[in-house]
């Protein structure tokens, strides 16, 4: 197949591009061009600017494709413009959205039936905490206006693997990796979910091979923070509670991937697969992701999302309100 892919230069583009290669499909990438890639030279690198609307998308003009794949699409602003000059010369057009546009649901786990967030103005371009997922919803209902029953909107849980700009989970691999006293927070019942970039990127290849259409949650294994850290190997761990956490000001950028159980947006991280299972979706297992994530690091000096001096004046205060160090991995 012939694919366009809006972005593919960096983590999820990247790694999906590798995939359609692999699997024998002419690939096509849309970019600003503004740095260096790592992608094969088989490539085709087209230049164009989503932001300027219309007129950063001349690079598109007089050409088509078997299928769109947008991986950068944040704003309305980026995206009714390329989804409308990609109408008619496109089959399919796959819009890789998030699992933020329930917002935070009570009921659980999450289905694609549930409801989604209000969507944003279509003049918002400011992307926040608060506007991510509203600004997600108006972009998929601006790909469903337009192409119905021809559009697929892929819904990930947090994307983890190797060349994520973002350290979070590899901060809990790379914290691991160093031993000494590590801190595990709250009690080791809370739940976290992630799925690994090279399932979303298969999927993605199973999606227009087999030309599904609608909606696709895509979650890796469920697994309560306890089962995390035996996955991670950490031996010496403190649990330092919610509470403690909490009134210490910490925000979960600087404690990536940690929600309280049944505390704000917790619902995100009980999210149902079973459709995309159903439909072909594949998980590579914890231990080989964290592996695999492990190999990675090595060699590289990545700036850890929780400096050491918070990490170690929160387990003080856990000791010193009757938290033990646990050698082994059951939650007390």
């Amino acid at each position: 197949m012939r694919v366009l892919i809006l972005g593919g230069t960096q983590f999820i583009g990247r790694q999906i591009v590798k995939t359609l290669l692999t699997a024998g499909h002419t690939v096509s990438i849309l970019t600003r061009g503004k740095s260096a890639d790592e992608l094969p030279v088989e490539v085709e690198r087209l230049r164009g600017d989503r932001d300027e609307g219309a007129p950063g998308l001349k690079a598109l003009k007089g050409r088509s494709w078997d299928v769109c794949i947008d991986v950068c699409g944040y704003t309305p602003r980026q995206v009714r413009p390329s989804a409308e000059m990609l109408r008619a010369i496109v089959k399919r057009y796959v819009f890789v959205s998030a699992v933020s546009v329930y917002g935070d649901p009570q009921h659980r786990p999450v289905f694609e039936t549930h409801p989604r967030m209000l969507p944003a103005s279509e003049d918002v371009t400011e992307i926040d905490a608060d506007t991510y997922g509203p600004l997600k919803v108006a972009c998929e209902d601006i790909v469903q206006q337009i192409y119905a029953d021809r559009c697929t909107l892929l819904r990930p849980q947090i994307v983890v693997g190797s060349h994520d700009a973002r350290a979070r989970y590899q901060y809990w691999v790379q914290r691991a990796m160093q031993g000494g006293e590590m801190l595990a927070p709250g009690d080791g019942y809370d739940h976290l979910q992630v799925i690994d970039v090279r399932d979303l990127a298969r999927f993605t290849r199973t999606v227009i091979e087999n030309d599904l259409g609608g909606a696709f949650n895509l979650a890796g294994p469920r697994l309560t923070w306890a089962e995390f850290m035996m996955v991670l190997g950490a031996k010496n761990i403190v649990w330092v509670s919610a509470e403690i956490i909490k009134a210490a000001g910490v925000t979960e950028f600087e404690l990536p991937l940690f929600r309280q159980e049944r505390g704000a947006r917790s619902s995100l991280m009980d999210v149902s697969n079973e459709r995309a299972r159903a439909a072909g979706l594949t998980l590579t297992g914890p231990e080989v992701t964290m592996r695999d994530m492990q190999a990675w690091i090595l060699g590289r000096n990545l700036t850890p999302a929780f400096s050491p001096e918070r990490e170690t004046e929160l387990i003080r205060i856990a000791r010193r309100d009757g938290v033990q160090s646990h050698k082994s991995l059951n939650p007390t």
